[in-house]
């Protein structure tokens, strides 16, 4: 069995993909790794270049249904006591998966681990996050979020960037890099493919917690992450407002799903009501216009029931 396996999506990613191998399996370490590459119908040449120039990865190929979908066929082809699911515009800097596979182990109630992310030009990517709330939604809105008197309700994201030096408990993380055990996984079930895209690491993590588990940030590893390389898209901010409605009517009463949900249009509105541009305006007006039901959502309605498979490793693994 191996210690760690690396899950990588390319939808057509395929230029991320060399420097994002190559930092892993130069930060190897003492972990047994099995890293796997899902090519998500990509025309680019992923299967090729992994084949030729990374042997020690092997490809797995899916249909395009998502993010989710994506994670849980290479989830379900492994056999590791770790999975890490990670971007491929990403690169390790510092620490090696042998630390890190360690730290987990010694912290057995752990189920899932974020750790340190910067920018291309070294500035501290806030990954720690708590959980949607109306409340939180509302000052996100309201701008409070970075109001000097810091605090968790005033936002989801942490602010505080002196925190990320040292361990912190959280409630879910970036799913730009997250480490989950095997046995967390299967206590609380794999990522849910209604979700497309976003709103899967608030889910997953709320269902470990939920079945016992505890989410940390661990500082073990530092990570390079080409976060917002592609600026604003209409499409992906639509998108996103559909799965923070999914995540709602998923989780919330009816009375607090309508709050946040108020919560995030009145964010929404206020955006567009600030843009400086026609084409931001039409982005958050057509968020907006998802959000309310009133625009289908960029990537079509989910199936009717949640499709997240077991994490039990497929005989023979």
């Amino acid at each position: 069995m191996h210690d760690l396996a690396i899950i990588t999506i390319s939808t057509n990613e395929a230029h991320w993909l060399r420097p994002c191998l190559t930092s892993v399996f130069a930060h190897q370490g003492a972990a047994a790794l099995d890293v796997i590459v899902v090519d998500n119908e990509s025309s680019d040449g992923t299967r090729e270049l992994v084949e030729a120039e990374f042997p020690a990865a092997r490809v797995v190929s899916c249909a395009n249904k998502g993010f989710s979908h994506a994670n849980n066929r290479g989830l379900m082809a492994s056999d590791a006591r770790y999975v890490l699911y990670l971007n491929p515009d990403t690169e390790i800097l510092e620490g090696t998966f042998g630390d890190l596979v360690a730290a987990m182990d010694a912290r057995p109630m752990v189920g899932l681990a974020g750790v340190k992310q910067v920018t291309p030009d070294g500035v501290l990517f806030p990954t720690v996050r708590w959980f949607p709330s109306p409340t939180r939604a509302l000052f996100d809105a309201l701008g409070f979020e970075r109001f000097p008197l810091r605090s968790r309700w005033l936002g989801e994201r942490e602010l505080r960037l002196d925190r990320y030096e040292t361990e912190l408990p959280c409630d879910w993380t970036s799913g730009s890099f997250m480490l989950a055990r095997r046995e967390a996984l299967v206590s609380a079930g794999a990522m849910d493919e209604r979700f497309f895209i976003y709103s899967e690491e608030p889910d997953l993590c709320l269902r470990m917690k939920r079945a016992g588990w505890e989410i940390r940030h661990l500082p073990t590893m530092t990570i390079l992450h080409h976060a917002g390389k592609a600026g604003l898209s209409a499409r992906m901010l639509a998108q996103e407002a559909y799965t923070r409605r999914q995540y709602a009517r998923k989780h919330f009463s009816p009375g607090r799903r309508a709050a946040y949900e108020a919560a995030v249009g009145v964010g929404l509105a206020l955006r567009w009501a600030a843009a400086r541009d026609a084409e931001r305006r039409r982005a958050f007006g057509r968020a907006l216009g998802t959000l309310v039901g009133v625009v289908p959502a960029p990537f079509g309605a989910p199936p009717p029931v949640a499709v997240a498979p077991s994490a039990t490793p497929p005989a023979g693994a």
